[in-house]
């Protein structure tokens, strides 16, 4: 009985093992990376599900009325009490049985409406577009910016054991009267300096973390092994840029759309002057009930009508202020576009330069981090001969930790000069497919 209560514990415990490895493998396979991120993102949008409920209700408000130029049938019945001359109810005989046919076959203010309407479904469709660039910009700066904070407090801690370490030399110095007091004082404010860096830093993650959490819809304990990633070089001349972002432009796209859908009422509008057409139709089963054929010589139970209405107007002064009111606002449109085109304009080259510059400030960050860490190889092997003070080490690993956070910093700050370019120009959905 003992040995089968072994072999179940032995078995429990194999198979808590395995399940454990199995968690493991999980874990390690779920691993989020920046493309992941995005992807997550994407799915787990809702602004951008709002803009998809945006898009499907556009396209039915373009819907609702192109069905004015679809058939309309009727059907129903009716019974009214007359006394003498049987006259017709609210335009119609009482019928036993009535059917009623009609279809609007040209009308140009409400064509040039329904035109509008179906172009105004694009001008949603790109501004779903554009929300889902904000969503990639968002989720990619957060997690590149993660990155760097991480890395930031491996860089601080270390910072603040140098710290520590030369406050720790000054007071002893100080206390047998080598250094003065108020270098002590410069060495606490170093360490509190770094602890103060270190307080933001934490509180940053927690921001950053709870950002990428509601973004990507996973728990934040995913977001601990996040790690920088290079993004793809935009190499392309400054014509090149300015031209992509004018022809990518959500913005602009937009606003071209709405241009184009106000051309298209301005052309129904004009086009109410001339006549409107539509098809009509009614078959009634009449009753003898109220004497029609008593009144009637030429009564009959079952009466077919069919026909063409056609109404011409001869004066309408709602067509001559909807016309005048539909020119205005495309010469609003018209004038937006040209605002935009510019705007866009110097917002791309901006966005050229700004990269240019965050480029040129990296170069400078890059060799300042080198003098740092071939200065801090030049004390350490004085230091092996007994050339140079512990202070001075610790100094010189302190300089390399400082110049090695602000590198981060500036390539974190090129990192969102690439993506804003990226953004403007329309290559984010190429990049994060």
């Amino acid at each position: 009985m003992k040995n089968a209560k072994q072999k179940v514990a032995i078995g429990i415990l194999v198979f808590t093992m395995f399940l454990g490895a199995i968690q493991s493998h999980a874990q390690d396979s779920q691993k989020l990376s920046l493309m992941r991120a995005v992807s997550l993102a994407l799915q787990n949008s809702r602004e951008l599900a709002l803009e998809r409920a945006k898009v499907d209700t556009a396209k039915n408000i373009a819907r609702v009325d192109r069905a004015e130029f679809r058939p309309d049938l009727y059907t129903g019945s009716g019974a009214a009490y007359t006394n003498g001359l049987p006259i017709a109810v609210n335009g119609q005989p009482p019928s036993l049985f009535q059917l009623t046919y009609s279809q609007t076959i040209y009308d140009a203010p409400l064509r040039g409406r329904i035109r509008a309407e179906e172009e105004r479904v694009k001008t949603q469709e790109i501004e779903m577009t554009r929300m889902r660039d904000a969503v990639i910009v968002r989720t990619a700066t957060s997690y590149l910016e993660l990155a760097k904070v991480h890395h930031s407090l491996d860089l601080l801690r270390n910072e603040r054991a140098s710290a520590r370490q030369i406050l720790e030399f000054t007071r002893k110095r100080a206390a047998n009267g080598m250094e003065l007091p108020i270098e002590v004082t410069k060495s606490e404010l170093a360490v509190a300096r770094i602890d103060q860096r270190l307080a933001q830093m934490h509180s940053r993650t927690q921001i950053l973390t709870a950002q990428l959490e509601n973004l990507t819809g996973i728990p934040s304990a995913q977001f601990d092994e996040v790690s920088a990633e290079e993004l793809p070089q935009v190499n392309q001349p400054a014509e090149d840029v300015v031209r992509l972002a004018l022809e990518n432009s959500p913005m602009l796209k937009a606003a071209e759309s709405e241009q184009s859908a106000r051309q298209m009422i301005l052309k129904g509008e004009r086009g109410g002057y001339g006549p409107a057409v539509a098809l009509i139709g009614q078959y009634n089963v009449l009753s003898r009930a109220n004497g029609y054929d008593q009144f009637f010589k030429a009564f009959q139970r079952n009466n077919v009508s069919l026909g063409v209405l056609i109404r011409i107007p001869i004066f309408n002064s709602k067509t001559s202020a909807n016309t005048a009111l539909a020119g205005s606002q495309l010469s609003e449109a018209k004038l937006n576009v040209g605002i935009l085109r510019n705007n866009e304009q110097v917002a791309a080259e901006q966005a050229v330069n700004n990269l240019a510059e965050q480029d040129a400030a990296l170069a400078v960050v890059k060799l300042e981090l080198k003098l740092a860490q071939e200065n801090l190889a030049l004390i350490q092997k004085r230091f092996d001969l007994g050339q140079s003070s512990l202070k001075e080490l610790e100094q010189a690993r302190l300089d390399e930790g400082e110049k090695w956070v602000a590198f981060l910093d500036a390539d974190f700050a090129r990192q969102q000069a690439q993506l804003a370019l990226m953004e403007k120009t329309g290559q984010l959905s190429q990049v994060f497919k």
